[in-house]
């Protein structure tokens, strides 16, 4: 699928301001990492935030930083976060610098990375691209020494799922987003399937390629996936404990829904890009079911044919 959408005006590679408010009221996302940050950045640090938005991430860093450099390619926001830093304490430790994160390098090495390029199955956004660029060209400049990353670690994982495509008792099966919760636990055919651990430290992946079988524990309408995004924001070994942030829930209509029973295989096949579209997922991702044992056929048939 295309589209004539250039780019940058696609919702998730350029939010403008007035969607903003919706991450800076939730609770979810600002503690754990206002947390994680309080925790990872040392006294007098300094601080790197690409992609930095309204400046809010980079004023928990100016806490205890001395200098934080705040990156925001979009003009409009740039202009925002230096209004709104102005008027909050410690807000003129934080540079806001207007440049595109890809290519922007700090004047000096950082101990702390923050990246919150994030989207729910590393689509649309474009995290990953921006901080495997950043760690080459940070590397040529300053040596093998890395500084930390905020998030430190990203978990996907993916789950077939019964989903009610039914609204005001009109039916479209439609991509949507659910938020974690028990509430979901009804919806659940088996458990989720891990296919990435992302470590920022470590070699980044730019693209995800999934094969798997997975048996089924309830019986139900196959009809959807849920893409599950688990960030690992710091790690507190300390306590043995991690500051997580577990993002809403991206779901996916598979293309023939069909019934299955608990015992059953099922599977599940996908690709895309990092940074790539929702639709681009969706076009990729084949869902069927295993050859049924005798016994599961002859039940089958017997059924329908009485």
């Amino acid at each position: 699928m295309t589209t004539d959408v250039p780019e940058e005006h696609l919702l998730g590679q350029f939010i403008p301001l007035h969607y903003h408010f919706n991450m800076l009221r939730d609770q979810q996302r600002m503690a754990p990492f206002r947390e994680a940050i309080d925790l990872t950045v040392p006294d007098n640090g300094v601080v790197l935030e690409l992609g930095g938005g309204t400046g809010v991430l980079s004023w928990f860093a100016a806490q205890k930083a001395r200098d934080v450099y705040c990156v925001e390619r979009n003009p409009a926001l740039a202009r925002a976060a230096q209004s709104f830093l102005a008027n909050n304490s410690n807000g003129d430790r934080v540079s806001v610098i207007l440049a595109d994160a890809m290519h922007y390098l700090p004047p000096e090495p950082v101990d702390v990375v923050i990246c919150e390029m994030l989207h729910v199955g590393m689509v649309r956004e474009k995290q990953l691209q921006v901080l495997h660029s950043f760690k080459e060209r940070y590397r040529q400049r300053f040596g093998p020494l890395m500084p930390r990353f905020i998030p430190d670690t990203s978990v996907l994982a993916i789950q077939p799922i019964q989903q009610d495509f039914c609204f005001s008792g009109y039916t479209a099966r439609v991509p949507l987003f659910e938020p974690p919760g028990p509430h979901m636990k009804d919806s659940w055919l088996a458990d989720p399937f891990f296919y990435s651990t992302i470590d920022y430290s470590a070699e980044i992946p730019l693209a995800f390629q999934v094969a798997t079988e997975m048996t089924i524990q309830s019986d139900g309408l196959f009809n959807a996936v849920s893409l599950l995004t688990n960030n690992f924001l710091a790690f507190v070994l300390t306590e043995k404990r991690a500051v997580t942030w577990l993002m809403n829930q991206l779901v996916l209509p598979i293309q023939k829904p069909f019934a299955v029973r608990a015992g059953e295989t099922v599977s599940i096949a996908f690709e895309y890009q990092a940074g790539g579209s929702i639709e681009a997922l969706q076009e990729s991702l084949v869902a069927h079911p295993e050859t049924r044992s005798a016994a599961v056929s002859d039940h089958i048939y017997l059924r329908r044919a009485a």
